[in-house]
């Protein structure tokens, strides 16, 4: 395996996963195991995300691993590209490209995210703002 804490580029890591697999693994899960699995790890991912951002807490003795969950859901990610035969470098410099021929004026001109009011269009009502139906 290669050196701790060298850079890995996205085409190293999913050979790295393969070399993995093909040492320890046996061989991968099938495509649709893996596709449970990352579902798994991603919802780990989100417990941990809601008790660090969001309105959850943390139980006695509970640490957060956000970091740790996110390798895991880049794992099983990896795994299901190297099954399936997905370059993830090539097909990741292509969305790139993709997101930024579409959308290279949309967010710049978003008022949502440079700062300037919403319209009145735009603004959500207060939490109980809705009028209770008549009966």
């Amino acid at each position: 395996m290669e050196e701790k804490n060298k850079e890995i580029t996205i085409r190293e890591a999913q050979r790295m996963v393969d070399e993995w697999i093909s040492t320890y693994g046996v061989r991968y899960f099938s495509e649709l195991t893996n596709m449970a699995i990352l579902t798994e790890e991603v919802g780990e991912m989100a417990r941990v995300m809601a008790r660090q951002y969001g309105d959850q807490s943390f139980k006695k003795g509970e640490k957060s691993k956000l970091g740790d969950e996110m390798a895991d859901v880049l794992w099983v990610l990896l795994c299901i590209a190297n099954q399936t035969g997905i370059d993830l470098t090539a097909e990741l410099a292509k969305n790139i490209e993709k997101k930024t021929r579409r959308d290279k004026e949309r967010h710049l001109n978003n008022p949502k995210l440079n700062g300037a009011p919403a319209s009145e269009n735009e603004k959500p009502e207060p939490h109980g703002a809705h009028s209770k139906p008549s009966k």
